[in-house]
């Protein structure tokens, strides 16, 4: 069987390769190379195999140099798009940034209204203090006049029934002291003059009394429409900063409170109104200034808290992201990294103190600032370091030049926020800001 097809497959290659012969001639002698349909048939393989690898190697040569330029033109569009969409979120800080400025105005402006108001209530107060001290000395008046006069006239019914019960013991009325008669007369026309006087001095007070109460009613009227700017402008300023303090994953009410154990001066502009001296019930006016006046102390205090609190960007030059927050290749990558030129300036994003500033391993030169709240930041792979152990920074200082130092492949900005020990993911501070910086 297996000689039979071995014939046939030699028959085979003597059809497609026939035996052939090489002659090899000298001077001296003749010789030949004897071709065997195998050899020929191995060396045809062997070339097909060469020929289709060097087909194939081409092929994937030109594959790969039609998809790296492919691949560069994806990676340019989407450079353009992510710069596109740098400037754009550029314009929305620069916007926002313009909005809480015109909300430190309107805050400075409502305040300014405040205190006027204040005035104009305690003076209101005053005038109507003494408009119904005014009124009472009146009404005290026309009843010691109306008492008077009542007097006189029993005293004047007493003579003249005296007068007429004389008979024959009295000549007549000429015979009534003169003297008596006059002095009854003048306290008659006093008391007359006093009336009157008292009937106008009440009357004026009425009109008065009108003219305040018409007064005090547009004041009032115009007391509400400042309340209801004030309160409009209160929320418009507090509510984006409660979800911004919720958006970082901070409780908001505990992180006012902290703020406000630091800072426990009492006085000021901002202290509750309280106008009464009898004991009185606050007014409804007095209840909305006050409720003001908390959330202009709210926002006083998340003023306060946001610097604290890193919220800033570290960069305020162009930039790329490169690396986000998250696992990479099994391993925690425990911040965010910002990717610019060498030299570009580094900026503090909170008010904090410099706890370390040197040379540790893979971070290369590196900072950290510890700040409230139990918030600590780092910044590695410096060039230069502009701040010290122990040094006080605010938000917006600049302490490093960005570089390529310690474990990194390329010049940037390896960004970290920590929370009590444990990294966060640094763009849910900054994300949670873009609503409100």
């Amino acid at each position: 069987m297996r000689t039979r097809l071995a014939i046939k497959l030699h028959a085979t290659l003597e059809r497609f390769f026939p035996e052939r012969r090489l002659f090899l001639r000298s001077d001296t002698d003749t010789r030949f190379i004897r071709l065997k349909s195998s050899t020929q048939a191995l060396a045809f393989g062997g070339a097909s195999l060469v020929l289709a690898w060097s087909i194939i190697a081409t092929a994937v040569l030109l594959m790969d140099s039609i998809g790296s330029g492919n691949f560069r033109e994806q990676a340019r569009r989407d450079l353009e798009t992510y710069q596109l969409r740098l400037n754009i979120l550029s314009e929305e800080r620069n916007a926002r940034a313009a909005e809480a400025i015109a909300a430190q105005e309107r805050f400075n402006t409502a305040l300014e209204q405040v205190s006027v108001m204040q005035t104009k209530l305690l003076e209101a107060e005053t005038r109507q203090a003494e408009l119904e001290a005014g009124l009472e000395a009146v009404q005290l008046k026309l009843r010691d006049a109306i008492r008077a006069r009542e007097d006189v006239r029993t005293e004047l019914a007493s003579l003249m029934s005296e007068i007429e019960a004389g008979g024959t013991g009295v000549a007549s009325a000429d015979s009534i002291d003169s003297t008596t008669l006059d002095f009854l007369s003048a306290a008659l026309a006093r008391t007359a003059e006093e009336r009157d006087q008292v009937v106008a001095d009440a009357q004026d007070a009425l009109i008065r009394a009108d003219e305040m109460a018409t007064e005090i009613r547009l004041m009032e009227e115009k007391n509400d429409t400042i309340f209801r700017q004030l309160e409009e402008a209160m929320t418009v300023s507090v509510a984006p900063l409660d979800k911004m303090f919720e958006a970082a994953g901070m409780n908001p009410d505990r992180i006012l409170d902290q703020v406000r154990r630091g800072y426990s001066g009492q006085g000021g502009p901002l202290t509750p109104l309280s106008f009464s001296t009898r004991g009185e019930d606050p007014s409804e006016d007095i209840l909305r200034a006050n409720r003001i006046l908390n959330q202009m102390d709210r926002l006083n205090l998340y003023r306060i808290a946001a610097e604290k609190a890193p919220f800033a960007m570290p960069i305020k030059d162009s930039f790329r992201f490169t690396s986000g927050f998250g696992y990479r290749w099994g391993r925690l990558h425990a911040g965010t990294d910002f990717a610019g030129a060498h030299g570009t300036p580094i900026y503090a994003t909170a008010d904090g103190v410099v706890t370390f500033a040197g040379w540790q391993s893979g971070y290369g030169r590196l900072v950290k600032i510890q700040h409230e709240f139990g918030i600590e930041t780092r910044y590695a792979h410096n060039s230069k370091l502009y701040v010290t152990v122990g040094q006080r920074v605010s938000r917006g200082d600049r302490i490093a030049a960005m570089g390529n130092t310690g474990r990194s492949t390329g010049t940037h900005l390896h960004y970290e926020v920590r929370v009590g020990g444990k990294p966060v993911n640094p763009m849910i501070y900054i994300k949670a800001a873009n609503d409100v910086f």
